[in-house]
């Protein structure tokens, strides 16, 4: 894949008005799934100088629906009212389910519902643990002409395939733990079996 460039910047209002976001498409992903940058230019006058960028991969079942089984949801919205406030961008990763797509996803529920974990149900799909590239966000990262960032994120996964990539990460700014009575055991899979940097009080 080639380096990307900015195709085109539109300014949608979100929240009723209340967030005014401009809306960055790309030239020069040949994936077709058409990722996306949302930039906030922050409304706090002790706003960084250094944008906070988050990471987020699609999860139509959290984000559109509210689904309880994950945090993806609340992780967006969180990540929407912080970008907005401190100034930055969402790069929304068309990487549904860690890369496995939707279908899969949801097949891997139904695995996790007999008491496998989340990575042991893909392992049984002969699916990737986490199939996600963050190579493209570094793409998206260099078109928008950042050289660098903070990253709103608990995955260390992520700071790491930046760097990797030429990203220079200033701060890791932690997420808030978001947990219900339907991930709990989600959470805790992600924070020992990925190192998620999450603390889950007692149930």
């Amino acid at each position: 894949m080639n380096a990307l460039t900015i195709k085109r910047r539109v300014v949608i209002p979100m929240r009723a008005g209340k967030v005014m976001a401009e809306f960055v498409s790309f030239n020069g992903d040949d994936s077709g799934k058409e990722h996306i940058a949302i930039q906030c230019e922050g409304v706090s006058l002790e706003k960084s100088d250094i944008p906070l960028v988050r990471l987020h991969s699609e999860c139509l079942t959290g984000d559109v629906f509210g689904s309880g089984r994950c945090d993806c949801g609340e992780q967006l919205d969180e990540a929407i009212d912080l970008i907005n406030e401190q100034g930055g961008y969402i790069l929304y990763l068309r990487q549904e389910g860690r890369g496995i797509g939707l279908y899969a996803k949801l097949d891997a529920y139904a695995l996790q519902d007999q008491g496998y974990d989340t990575y042991q149900a893909n392992e049984m799909l002969h699916l990737p643990q986490d199939g996600r590239d963050f190579s493209i966000a570094a793409k998206m990262i260099k078109a928008l002409g950042l050289n660098k960032i903070r990253l709103l994120t608990n995955n260390p996964d992520k700071a790491e395939q930046l760097k990797d990539n030429g990203i220079l990460v200033e701060e890791i700014v932690p997420t808030g733990v978001h947990v219900n009575e339907y991930n709990r055991d989600y959470l805790e899979t992600k924070a020992k079996r990925k190192q998620h940097t999450i603390i889950l009080g007692k149930g």
